[in-house]
């Protein structure tokens, strides 16, 4: 939640959804947002943020040193590491995720 705004619906807002919630799908206009037909590009997981947790990791220099040559600018080798990792895990239990 962003600084300064309520999650506590206004009295309108919550009469909108009690009204929304007692119609069926079809009695809702949704002109203004067409559906999304083609799901082609679509990312699973993207929005999905696990829970990190801060460890001390030691690592020998040269694997340190490579993860940060091969991500642009340095930047994110910590995500690259994990995101190897979680691959590693995932192949060795056998199954399609951790």
């Amino acid at each position: 939640m962003r600084k300064g705004i309520s999650s506590e619906l206004t009295e309108k807002q919550a009469s909108q959804v009690s009204k929304l919630a007692s119609m069926s799908d079809d009695e809702i206009d949704t002109s203004d947002i067409p559906e999304v037909l083609d799901w082609s590009g679509a990312k699973r997981g993207l929005l999905y943020r696990p829970t990190k947790q801060q460890i001390t990791l030691r690592l020998d220099a040269d694997v340190l040193a490579w993860f940060r040559a091969t991500v642009p600018g340095g930047r994110g080798y910590q995500t690259e590491i994990n995101r190897v990792l979680r691959e590693h895990a995932r192949r060795a239990s056998g199954q399609g995720s951790i």
